[in-house]
């Protein structure tokens, strides 16, 4: 009789590949995607998304910043209050599928949110990235202007990417009754009102992930055609849930879900690659070593398994070069977690 496992590397076994090594000896856990130093490499995503990115720019990638700070902040640090250096381009967290979908939309002409502004204490703020201009703007006027400027951010860097890599970071959303416009936050955290009559909240499903992740795609293959994505999942726990349920099982449910979706992704879209990223923090051979005590956010251990990991196989001599030794990652940025700040 023929078995058809016999002669699998042994990296298809769970003893030898798990079982038989220590935890931060476990190698070859993915098939590095081809990049070098020129590839024009753009981030978007959750906050876990930022980490990739700023290794990657101190390994020497191109790291592709279409929206840089203007003159005005002392400091690189400072800027990244406003938004500037976290991603590609100042778009905040991008939590969902959705709102790829729709931002990539929105910059190509194809959409318009029919709510942008949103109000809190006299200031004004974008709705669809609440968290970017900490102190608001004095007028909508000014943020329907500073949107115009993201938007055609956006779309440079949708046209001239070699990469993109997108982290998925949530199923749950609050969405627009109007227009169906995907919200990072709910309207009433950051800023804004919530309306039950204007705003419903959504726990994206399975069909509805790949649909729109491969809706996004088409649209970036039409105007760049070169272009390659790396997804990953975000191994941060839900800070809050609005499902009805317990936060763990809505957790578990939305990191299901999107690991499924983006592993149907990587097998069915042209020139797209997955990296376990999820797998590595959150599988139970790490024994929750690489969460801090809030068991929710990536401790700079379990970071730098996972940047090792990335970098390996070729990508371990094209951006790692002998003596480099990689600066220490700024705190990750993310507006989820400022969802509870005003319970």
């Amino acid at each position: 009789m023929h078995n058809p496992y016999r002669g699998r590397d042994a990296r298809a076994f769970w003893k030898s590949a798990v079982a038989e090594h220590h935890l931060a000896d476990m190698t070859d856990v993915w098939d590095p995607i081809a990049l070098n130093p020129e590839d024009c490499i753009a981030t978007a995503g959750s906050c876990f998304a930022q980490h990739i990115g700023h290794a990657l720019a101190m390994r020497g990638a191109h790291f592709l910043d279409c929206e840089p700070p203007p003159p005005v902040f002392a400091d690189a640090a400072e800027a990244r209050r406003f938004g500037y250096g976290v991603f590609s381009c100042r778009y905040g967290n991008v939590y969902t599928a959705r709102q790829m979908l729709q931002l990539a939309q929105e910059a190509l002409g194809l959409r318009r949110p029919a709510e942008v502004v949103w109000e809190r204490e006299g200031r004004f703020y974008d709705a669809l990235r609440p968290a970017v201009d900490p102190a608001g703007h004095a007028t909508p006027e000014t943020v329907h202007l500073a949107r115009r400027l993201h938007l055609g951010a956006v779309r440079t860097m949708l046209e001239t990417m070699d990469v993109l890599v997108f982290t998925l970071g949530l199923t749950e959303c609050w969405e627009s009754l109007v227009d169906g416009t995907a919200y990072p936050t709910a309207p009433g955290t950051i800023a804004g009102s919530f309306d039950p009559a204007a705003h419903a909240f959504r726990n994206m499903r399975h069909g509805e992930v790949v649909a729109d992740m491969t809706a996004f795609w088409a649209l970036v293959k039409e105007i760049n055609p070169g272009a390659r994505m790396l997804l990953t999942v975000s191994p941060v726990p839900l800070m809050a849930t609005a499902s009805g349920g317990h936060v763990l099982p809505a957790t578990v449910y939305s990191k299901s879900v999107l690991r499924a979706a983006a592993g149907d992704l990587a097998a069915d879209l042209p020139d797209t690659t997955y990296f376990p990223s999820y797998e590595i923090i959150a599988g139970h051979p790490s024994r929750g070593l690489f969460f801090n005590p809030d068991l929710r956010t990536v401790n700079p251990m379990g970071v730098d398994l996972v940047m090792r990991h990335f970098f390996s196989g070729p990508l371990a001599n094209v951006f790692a070069p002998p003596g480099h030794t990689a600066e220490r990652a700024p705190e990750a940025i993310c507006e989820e977690g400022r969802i509870t700040e005003t319970l």
